[in-house]
């Protein structure tokens, strides 16, 4: 079974907090391949202090970088170039959800980008999309991305405050799969986001 990717439209989209609730809701496992800045609280820690099933497996990151920018700046910054060949999936039987840095061509080095991450892996995409002014077009370009590159993608979750009339047109006219919206969450409660989502993962 492909690994799931998720990736967002932009930086602070509510990747983290998507990305705990598909871990909880499929049982998988979870990967951050690079971790740029806020290493004391890191992406991984935050998902796994999140997520409550007995199954998942949390694995360590390939980068942990110090600085809190795109990981080729954050990587210059610590004086190193990062390597494609050596963010490779870990081993596991489980099913695996990955967490990207960023959107799709936030770049890794200066000839590597996100998306060409998820082509290295051949990942299925969950497209993380929120709205804001300028998210309709976020939302569609990213998608055109991937459908120029080839890039399967499993469907959209909206987070955060809807936004009934930008979410019915992006799925009009990009006629991508709708896998449902996670509220949002003061404190973080991800138990009541799986539920709502549960039935639209039964085949996935």
């Amino acid at each position: 079974m492909k690994p799931i990717f998720v990736t967002g439209i932009g930086t602070g989209i509510g990747k983290t907090i998507v990305s705990a609730v598909l871990t909880e809701l499929l049982q998988a496992d979870y990967w951050k391949p690079i971790q740029a800045g806020d290493l004391e609280q890191t992406d991984t820690m935050t998902v796994q202090g999140l997520v409550i099933n007995p199954r998942s497996g949390f694995h360590p990151e390939a980068y942990r970088l110090t600085q809190p920018f795109s990981p080729h700046k954050s990587a210059a910054l610590d004086g190193i170039t990062l390597d494609p060949e050596r963010i490779n999936i870990p081993e596991t039987g489980n099913r695996l959800v990955i967490e990207g840095a960023g959107g799709l061509m936030v770049p890794i080095n200066d000839h590597f980008l996100m998306l060409d991450l998820i082509k290295k892996f051949d990942a299925e995409v969950v497209l993380v999309s929120a709205n804001y002014l300028g998210s309709i077009n976020h939302t569609l370009l990213s998608l055109e991305v991937l459908r120029m590159h080839g890039v399967a993608v499993k469907g959209i979750i909206f987070n955060g405050d809807a936004d009934h009339s930008s979410e019915k047109y992006i799925l009009q006219y990009s006629d991508i799969f709708y896998l449902g919206r996670i509220p949002k969450m003061s404190p973080i409660d991800i138990s009541s986001a799986v539920g709502p989502l549960s039935f639209l993962w039964k085949d996935l």
